[in-house]
């Protein structure tokens, strides 16, 4: 599939079949994921699977309050993005010019794991609105540690919707501001 082909195809599914996931796609997934690029080399990422359909209901009614992510409970799996420390160099580097580096990198590494299941012919969700604590518990995620993404996954149930972005010339400028 071309690249432009791709970045079309993947979008936020909110909609599932219940078939299951091959686990040898979702380890293509996480391999998509682990060579994604991070300051320093510093790979501040880790990823608990939840293939389990009980700790999948349990973990969707952790994401779903204020009429947000409702459909979380009923997915093939979910894949709770956990916050690793960086290396020393990526640490330094992110405090002297106040930039949250180990944040961008799980950012890039999550849609890289997005992209190989759009590739794949999978859907994804990426949820940024659940109760970190009871996911953290439900995971098994020690203490002290983030979970600032969760990925849902799955086979959707859903036509590709038209892209609805700004125009280009409204967020781009050549040369100055």
């Amino acid at each position: 599939m071309e690249f432009q082909e791709l970045i079309t195809k993947r979008q936020s599914t909110r909609k599932y079949l219940k078939t299951p996931v091959d686990r040898k796609l979702v380890e293509k997934c996480l391999e998509a994921a682990r060579l994604a690029p991070s300051a320093c080399n510093s790979q501040p990422w880790h990823f608990v699977v939840v293939d389990d359909p009980v700790r999948i209901r349990e973990i969707g009614e952790a994401a779903a309050s204020l009429g947000m992510n409702s459909f979380a409970a009923d997915v093939p799996v979910v894949v709770a993005a956990v916050l690793e420390k960086m290396n020393f160099t990526a640490k330094v580097g992110s405090m002297l010019k106040n930039k949250d580096y180990c944040m961008l990198d799980l950012g890039i590494a999550v849609e890289h794991f997005c992209l190989q299941a759009a590739e794949e012919g999978l859907g994804t969700c990426i949820l940024g609105w659940f109760d970190e604590k009871k996911v953290a518990r439900l995971t098994g995620v020690p203490k002290g540690k983030r979970i600032p993404l969760l990925i849902t996954l799955g086979y959707p149930d859903c036509e590709i919707r038209k892209k609805i972005r700004k125009p280009l010339e409204d967020m781009v400028s050549w040369n100055n501001y």
